[in-house]
């Protein structure tokens, strides 16, 4: 899911976890400076991809940093450096460990049923957003 924002607005941990990754991907239209967290859910792991964040905010954040709820993970970047995006921050949950610091934005029709199965509705953590 996309969440429209100001750049330089703060993004907050959703729950207890961890730090799982943090990477750049620098392609434009890309996720730009991305934070991926872990987390155990009613004891079901889950893991969180923020990404189009600034390069600032994420600094010294390390895979392994324990986390907690309403804790400030980074801030929205600006364009120049969030893959060339309006600011905004993606949000995505995946139920199946990621191999990096990124996990597809989208997929293909054939793919969808799958990828439902795989990346559930944000608004499971999120709540009803709209």
């Amino acid at each position: 899911i996309d969440i429209g924002t100001p750049a330089h607005i703060a993004v907050h941990a959703f729950w207890d976890g961890k730090i799982f990754a943090c990477g750049y991907n620098e392609a434009d239209g890309d996720y730009g400076h991305v934070l991926v967290t872990e987390h155990e859910l009613n004891g079901v792991l889950l893991w969180a991809l923020h990404g189009h964040l600034s390069a600032a905010s994420i600094l010294g954040k390390e895979a392994g940093q324990p986390i907690q709820r309403g804790q400030i993970l980074g801030a929205i970047g600006d364009t120049h450096e969030n893959g060339g995006w309006p600011p905004h921050l993606h949000f995505q949950l995946s139920y199946e460990q990621p191999t990096t610091h990124d996990m597809p934005g989208v997929v293909t029709p054939a793919e969808r049923k799958n990828a439902l199965n795989v990346y559930p509705d944000p608004r499971l953590v999120l709540g009803p957003l709209y």
